[in-house]
C-alpha cells in the first residue's frame, strides 16, 4: 500500500510520556508525512507549537481512557484542547452509562459534538470493542451516528483487547457512510494495519507508524 501514511495518526499515549517525545513525534510526522499525532492533553500546546502551520493534524483524547467523567468535565477538556490547538478530539464513550441503558450517553455525546463543530474540528468516538458485544457495538455505532460523530473509533489501547478485523467490517457494516472508523490498539505491523483498512478502516492509530512504513518499502 502506498500511501499507508496517510491513513496513520502516530501515536504515543503513554504515562511516561516526556517533553522529547514531543520532538520525536513531531518529527516522525514531517519525515513520514503522516496524516496526523495524537498525543496526551498536557502536551497539545507544544505539539501545535512545533507542528506550526505543517498540514498534520493534532488529535488528542477526552475523558480518557475509561470514558465515565462527568459531561462537564468533558466539556471543560475539550474547550481546553481546542484552545491549545488540538485538530480532532477522541472522546471515549461513557460505557459505564452505556451497558446502564441510559440516554444520557448520547446525550452527552451530542453536547461535545455541538461544541466540536461549533469550532469546525472532528469529532472521534472511542467505543472500547474489548468491553462489548457484538449487539452492542452495533448499538454503540447507531448511538454515535445519530449523535453527529464524524468517526467511531475502536480502543483506547488500555484495554485487554484493541482493534479487530471482525469488528471494523461489522462498525462499516453499521455506520453510514459519512461515520469514518478509526482502528486503534495494538496495531504493529504493516500487515495488520493494510487488512483493517481493507476490513473499512478511515485511520489507524498506532505507535508503530514508522515500522509500518519501513515494512512497506
Amino acid at each position: 500500500m502506498n500511501n499507508l501514511n496517510r491513513f496513520i495518526e502516530q501515536t504515543n499515549l503513554k504515562p511516561t510520556f516526556v517533553a522529547g517525545d514531543v520532538d520525536v513525534i513531531v518529527n516522525q510526522a514531517f519525515e513520514h508525512n503522516f496524516l496526523g499525532v495524537c498525543v496526551p492533553p498536557f502536551w497539545v500546546k507544544k505539539v501545535s507549537r512545533e507542528i506550526g502551520d505543517k498540514d498534520i493534524q493534532l488529535v488528542t483524547v477526552i475523558g480518557f481512557p475509561l470514558g465515565y467523567n462527568m459531561t462537564e468535565t468533558k466539556i471543560q477538556e475539550i474547550e481546553l484542547a481546542m484552545n491549545n490547538g488540538a485538530d480532532e478530539l477522541d472522546i471515549v464513550m461513557n460505557i459505564s452509562s452505556f451497558k446502564t441503558g441510559l440516554p444520557w450517553t448520547k446525550i452527552e455525546l451530542a453536547k461535545c459534538c455541538n461544541l466540536i463543530h461549533d469550532n469546525y474540528k472532528l469529532v472521534k468516538v472511542i467505543i472500547e470493542t474489548a468491553y462489548l458485544s457484538i449487539r452492542e457495538i452495533e448499538e454503540a455505532c447507531m448511538l454515535c451516528a445519530d449523535a453527529g460523530v464524524d468517526f467511531v473509533k475502536t480502543s483506547t489501547g488500555f484495554a485487554g483487547e484493541g482493534a479487530k478485523v471482525e469488528h471494523i467490517e461489522l462498525m462499516r457494516k453499521v455506520l453510514p457512510s459519512n461515520v469514518g472508523i478509526k482502528a486503534s490498539g495494538g496495531i504493529k505491523t504493516y500487515e495488520q494495519a493494510v487488512e483493517l483498512i481493507m476490513a473499512g478502516a478511515d485511520r489507524i492509530g498506532t505507535s508503530s507508524g514508522v515500522e509500518m512504513l519501513a515494512k512497506a518499502k
